[in-house]
Order: structure tokens, then C-alpha cells, then sequence
């Protein structure tokens, strides 16, 4: 299927779901990813925070579970820059303010700036995923533009309310394939 066909498809069927089944297979995720994904002190995780109103996978769970089992652990959020097309990443701290920007996106302000390379593990937002990595997002190529800016060994781990569709039958050269996919019920991996 095409990414357009992919995106309008998966957020409808996304915006259908029950805010309580979004919670179930969020906490589901979390426990999924604590389980899959041993975490280092020094480790700095990239974490993005949801956009509630379209039932994006609620990361919070991780986020709260990061704070107080993992301390040791850096947690960087994005904070989308429209007028350069990017995103930057900033620690968020207890004491982070957060603002949501005109789509909806909870970001920190005057929070330390992290910059790409320092981070380790990158918990990335998406539509749909395919069985070789592929990803749909929003169509805009803000996480490809900042996995590109991470180090080779950046472990790029989407997150999935749903399992994989088979194809994804255009995917772009600049498109960065996901190394995991956890979803609900499993991690998917490369």
C-alpha cells in the first residue's frame, strides 16, 4: 500500500479507538519496552511525547518509569523548529514547563539543549510499519532529518498500537528504517 493510502487508513482507524484502549496498549508498550530494552547509566533515551488528540501511543508510562527506576538516564524530548523544518531536543527535567505548539505537541521550554549525537536510543512516533523496517509517520520527514543527524549506532525503535502491514510500496531514499518496532503484544526487530 502507498504511505498516502497508509497514513489516512491508519488515523482513522487510530481516531476510532476508545481513549481507554489507547491507555491498555500504552501501558502494554511500556512494559514491552522495559522488558526488551536493558538501559545503561549515561544512556540519553529520545522520547516524543504524544499528540492526544489523534491517540498516539502514550508515552508517559515510559517517561514516569524512566524517572524513577532509571535516574541515570537522560530523557531528551523534541521541539519542533518550523521555520528550519527540524527538530531539536531538550532534557526534560520535573521542573520542565511544557507548552503545547500549534499541533498539539506538549514541548519543554528553556530546557538544556541535547544535541543528535549524544543520543543513544531513539523511541520514534508512527502511523504504520512494514516487515522490513519502513515507516509511516505524518509525511513531514522530521524524524528522518534528526536520525540522519544521530550517531550510526542509534537504536531507532518505533512505537505501534497496531502490528505490521506487509509493504509498504514507496518508500523514500532519505526514509531511515526503524532498527524495532514495539508494539502491544511483541517487539518486532529488524
Amino acid at each position: 500500500m502507498l504511505k498516502a493510502e497508509l497514513r489516512k487508513l491508519m488515523l482513522q482507524k487510530r481516531r476510532a479507538l476508545p481513549a481507554e484502549e489507547v491507555q491498555r496498549r500504552s501501558e502494554a508498550i511500556a512494559n514491552q519496552f522495559f522488558a526488551s530494552f536493558p538501559l545503561q547509566p549515561g544512556q540519553t533515551v529520545h522520547v516524543f511525547l504524544p499528540i492526544v488528540k489523534n491517540n498516539e501511543v502514550n508515552t508517559w508510562p515510559i517517561i514516569e518509569r524512566l524517572r524513577l527506576e532509571h535516574p541515570e538516564v537522560r530523557v531528551a524530548v523534541p521541539v519542533t523548529d518550523v521555520e528550519q523544518n527540524i527538530l531539536t531536543h531538550h532534557h526534560l527535567t520535573n521542573e520542565a514547563i511544557l507548552v503545547e505548539n500549534p499541533w498539539g505537541i506538549p514541548e519543554p521550554q528553556n530546557a538544556q539543549h541535547i544535541l543528535a549525537p549524544e543520543v543513544d536510543l531513539v523511541l520514534i512516533p508512527l502511523l504504520a510499519f512494514d516487515s522490513v523496517g519502513h515507516r509511516v509517520g505524518y509525511g513531514k520527514g522530521f524524524y528522518d532529518r534528526f536520525l540522519a543527524d544521530c550517531r550510526p549506532d542509534v537504536l531507532k525503535v518505533g512505537l505501534s498500537l497496531e502490528p505490521p502491514v506487509e509493504t509498504i510500496a514507496d518508500p523514500n531514499p532519505f526514509d531511515v528504517p526503524l532498527d524495532a518496532v514495539i508494539m502491544p503484544d511483541g517487539v518486532w526487530r529488524k
